[in-house]
């Protein structure tokens, strides 16, 4: 019944792409709670998918202008969960000492930015073709730049035209709709355009600095949701879109439910963005499959199951990325082992020229040394 409703933990948030939890209440009726936790794991499906796809775009466009990519090596990534922590930590103690709600009216307006510009670049594709063609249209050109005329430093190259300007302005009021009435709509589509622009852009250059990174942040997950309360407080007071809710109560009070269950943006990116290296890894072996991509693809939704199948069964909040890792880690392994690929697998890499110039740069200098010696 209504009234009898209990507490229940559910998935965890998201501080600087990392996961933390949260608390929901269930509501009374199965039904409600099906379609909150069914909507939940479709929403959390579709980034990874669409991320995934245009990961593989936003490399090949880097590898055709030559850009050279920021990639995560293996020591940012075995740093990223202690860095994580302390940030973690850092936020609990600043709830402790001032009051939460100036903090969240700063971090809206920061989130309003943000969202602004990931909605306007996940939306500018779908809405630049339904542009009438009598739109005056026209293009521009903003770079910005520092230091001396010599030793120019670029901090922004940006072509934009009027049409990026129209959608920018929509995007706005989405944003003024979130900023204003604090709408779980209007965070779910942030939060929808933050995940897969986290997933297009962040970037893994090779499976073992992944397995890195998922393993670093599995022990982090567990230690903050079963060791301390930190994790779940901090997720209770940081009110931003870093969280995809959805109502349990829909069906009860439509779209002014308040009743939500929420998962966490870090559940989504982080398996996000190695998922999408196993898609590059696919496209890059040139046979026309997409194996391993669809294996951790199928791995990540059953353990997303198994997350919420736990956590519902033992009323007690769980860390989603002690499940999640190690089904989007051991699926592709296993996939690998049995189809003789773990040497390919794990010698793979997304910019390998990168490695290859510095290796090639070594050599000249031990030639150059060996010259000087030999005259």
């Amino acid at each position: 019944m209504a009234d009898t409703a209990t507490e229940m933990p559910v998935v965890n948030e998201t501080v600087n792409a990392t996961a933390e939890n949260v608390t929901a209440k269930i509501p009374a009726t199965p039904e409600g709670m099906f379609v909150a936790y069914s909507s939940l794991v479709i929403m959390a499906l579709i980034p990874i998918f669409l991320g995934s796809f245009r990961s593989v775009r936003y490399h090949k466009e880097q590898k055709a202008s030559g850009e050279k990519p920021e990639t995560m090596s293996s020591k940012d990534a075995a740093m990223f969960p202690i860095i994580a922590s302390c940030t973690l930590f850092g936020i609990y103690v600043v709830f402790q000492i001032f009051s939460k709600e100036y903090i969240n009216m700063l971090l809206a307006v920061y989130f309003f930015f943000l969202g602004v510009l990931a909605l306007a670049h996940i939306a500018s594709p779908i809405l630049h073709p339904l542009i009438p063609p009598l739109f005056p249209n026209q293009e521009y050109h903003m770079i910005f730049t520092q230091g001396p005329a010599e030793k120019k430093e670029e901090i922004v190259n940006w072509k934009f035209d009027r049409k990026d300007l129209l959608v920018i302005a929509l995007s706005g009021v989405v944003g003024l709709w979130y900023l204003i009435k604090k709408h779980w709509v209007a965070n779910n589509l942030f939060g929808l355009a933050f995940a897969v622009n986290g997933i297009e852009f962040l970037t893994l250059n090779s499976i073992s600095t992944g397995c890195i990174l998922l393993g670093g942040l599995f022990v982090y997950d567990v230690f903050w949701v079963f060791g301390t309360n930190v994790m779940v407080t901090v997720a209770k007071s940081f009110e931003a879109p870093i969280k995809l809710v959805f109502p349990q109560d829909l069906l009860e009070n439509g779209l002014d439910a308040k009743n939500f269950a929420m998962l966490g943006l870090g559940d989504i990116v982080i398996p996000g963005i190695f998922i999408a290296l196993l898609l590059r890894f696919d496209i890059s072996q040139k046979k026309g499959s997409r194996v391993y991509f669809y294996a951790s693809f199928l791995a990540y939704f059953l353990g997303l199951l198994m997350t919420i199948v736990v956590m519902h069964f033992f009323k007690h909040a769980q860390p989603a990325l002690l499940y999640l890792v190690p089904a989007c880690i051991g699926v592709p392994v296993f996939v690998a082992l049995v189809r003789g690929e773990i040497k390919p697998l794990f010698s793979y890499e997304d910019h390998p020229e990168a490695k290859t110039e510095g290796d090639g740069e070594k050599k000249d200098n031990v030639a150059d040394k060996k010259t000087k010696k030999e005259k």
